[in-house]
């Protein structure tokens, strides 16, 4: 399967899931060595965060050198230039580092690219799981599972995914919520539902269980980065 661009979508997703073997590493290791530090906006970072970001870079950069990158760990170009990009990645080396911290497990690689103000392609893979949902507009969603594979055996096959279909009045939905960012206007959207299913979890994790079925609705209104959610919302 191709995008409209001279690489592969499967180039993306072993860019991601290396990031992943980096972001491990350093999980795997003492938390005195993570290097933790806080951001201007009261965020968390970590030497997971910047090791990933700068494998991801490198390599987006190796395989598109044409194609600017936008992520959350490098020095963000102003709006004013970024708005006029025609084609442009858009990354989250690591969505969840509180989730990280914590030792969890619900933290994800977010790699899109992005045509104008359209992801195109979205990667997004959860080192923990061994999980990879990946989708190119257009041309359906899929999920790249190792969970139950050796590191020695090939990649797994690509199987599709879709969405469940459901009625706003169906008892039981599965609604997906944030472990870090609840508000009242998100509390008053579930009280609508009959009966919902609330599962709290962090990072991009919500909008693959959407993305794969097991969840209904993901509603999310509180402020967000197109970092978050970019990947996770091609069409």
């Amino acid at each position: 399967m191709q995008v409209d661009v001279d690489f592969r979508p499967a180039d993306v997703i072993e860019i991601a899931e290396a990031a992943g073997r980096a972001i491990l590493e350093v999980y795997k290791s003492h938390e005195d060595d993570w290097g933790v530090v806080v951001k201007s906006d009261h965020s968390p970072l970590t030497d997971a965060d910047s090791k990933a970001n700068a494998l991801i870079c490198s390599e987006l950069a190796r395989i598109a050198p044409h194609v600017p990158i936008v992520s959350e760990e490098t020095k963000l170009v102003p709006y004013s230039v970024r708005k006029g990009y025609q084609l442009w990645w858009c990354v989250d080396p690591l969505d969840g580092t509180k989730e990280f911290i914590k030792r969890n497990g619900q933290f994800t690689v977010n790699i899109a690219l992005v045509k104008g103000d359209r992801p195109i392609l979205g990667v997004v893979h959860t080192p923990c799981l061994k999980k990879t949902h990946w989708a190119v507009a257009g041309k359906g969603a899929f999920l790249r599972d190792h969970s139950s594979q050796s590191d020695s055996s090939a990649p797994p096959e690509d199987k599709p995914i879709r969405a469940a279909e459901y009625s706003d009045a169906d008892p039981g939905l599965v609604i997906m919520g944030s472990l870090s960012h609840s508000t009242p206007e998100t509390e008053k959207f579930i009280g609508q539902f009959k009966e919902p299913k609330v599962e709290a979890m962090g990072s991009s994790l919500k909008f693959m269980r959407v993305a794969e079925g097991s969840a209904h609705v993901y509603p999310r209104l509180a402020p967000t980065s197109e970092w978050d959610t970019c990947a996770s919302q091609v069409p």
